[in-house]
């Protein structure tokens, strides 16, 4: 006997994620985070050096009173003052919080993602321009760079004409390249956009270069900027700048409490002392300027001029570097197959002085033994 209400003869059973999941989700990867257990981590453009010590008890006191079982300020009042002080953010201009710059590109996507919107990048670049648009169902569209990694912008505008970008994102200097696009380049796609352009300024300080100045000049001009690079990748904060009435259109798609207060109090200390983070950075430099020597003075590898954190490197056997490394206990990040212009290239982290020295060792030995 049937009962009302008893569907078990007319309910169609779930056969899993692949009868509800998107065909789309199911056909692309989950961004790469490789195991570093025990290893020299060399894979992720993080900053090798730790907050000093006596920094480290000024964070601990602003985070013992912190009240955990309340939301934070959506709005993070404080943090933002401090950016907009310590990052030189033009006056005018407002400023989006997110969980790392990730979280921004991601709402930057959705707010643009109209049916057949498209969204624009060179090409390579960033990882996650092209997976947020997968996921906002935005159609995702690449313009090669050239074979010396620069930007032709002549092929970017005409691009434009064609498609009709929502939204074009410039990683500035690029990733995973490390170069520098022209910025006479960059402001020709600026001016002749027909939406949104996203500068992506994460190694910013390392570069010394920045559109952040020139926000006031383009009305459609944000610039993004993460503290992951810092230092700081443990906090997840990202941050953009543009004017009112960008952000003010974005962040009806933020997350109600997107950064949490321990974030927010953390930072806020931090950038109190904004100068610790300038002398790291200025020593991955100096530090990133001697290995790319050593890389170059190297049989069989191409080092290219790099003015991130990281450098990219043409290698004899890309994958049998990778795992000759990996063996030896050093850990970075292989690119080959991931681009026609990335074939036999892999890409480090710029460490301390004894982690490159350690890969610098572990590479010799690898190349060695090919």
């Amino acid at each position: 006997m049937r009962y009302a209400g008893d569907f078990s003869m007319t309910r169609q059973r779930c056969d899993g994620p692949q009868s509800v999941i998107r065909d789309d989700i199911r056909a692309v990867k989950a961004y790469p985070v490789q195991r570093a257990e025990g290893m020299v981590k060399l894979d992720a453009m993080e900053n090798p050096y730790p907050l000093p010590g006596w920094l480290r008890e000024q964070i601990g006191r602003v985070v013992q009173d912190a009240e955990l079982n309340r939301y934070p300020d959506p709005q993070a009042p404080e943090l933002k003052s401090r950016l907009r002080e310590v990052m030189d953010v033009p006056g005018g201009c407002d400023i989006l919080l997110g969980n790392g710059s990730d979280e921004i590109i991601a709402m930057v996507i959705h707010a643009v993602s109209a049916p057949q919107a498209v969204v624009m990048a060179p090409s390579p670049t960033f990882f996650m321009y092209g997976m947020s648009s997968v996921i906002a169902k935005a159609k995702y569209v690449t313009v090669p760079i050239e074979q010396d990694f620069s930007l032709d912008a002549g092929r970017m505008v005409a691009a434009m004409q064609e498609h009709r970008p929502a939204v074009v994102f410039i990683s500035y200097p690029n990733n995973p390249t490390g170069n520098l696009f022209a910025e006479e380049a960059i402001v020709r796609v600026i001016e002749q956009a027909p939406g949104l352009v996203v500068i992506d300024e994460a190694y910013q300080t390392f570069a010394r270069r920045s559109f952040m100045p020139r926000l006031a000049e383009f009305p459609n001009l944000m610039v993004l900027r993460t503290l992951s690079k810092l230092g700081l990748a443990g906090l997840r904060l990202g941050y953009a700048a543009a004017r009112p009435e960008w952000i003010r259109e974005i962040d009806k798609v933020r997350g109600p409490y997107n950064v949490g207060v321990l974030t927010q109090r953390v930072a806020v200390k931090v950038l109190e002392h904004y100068g610790v983070l300038e002398a790291q950075a200025r020593n991955v430099v100096a530090e990133r300027d001697r290995l790319a020597g050593a890389l170059a003075a190297l049989r069989g590898v191409v080092a290219y001029p790099s003015e991130a954190n990281f450098i990219l490197a043409r290698v004899p056997d890309a994958p049998r570097v990778f795992e000759g490394l990996k063996e030896r206990g050093v850990l970075i990040r292989s690119l080959h197959g991931a681009h026609p212009l990335l074939e036999q290239c892999v890409r480090v982290t710029v460490g301390t002085l004894q982690e490159n020295d350690a890969f610098l060792d572990a590479l010799r030995q690898t190349l060695k033994a090919l």
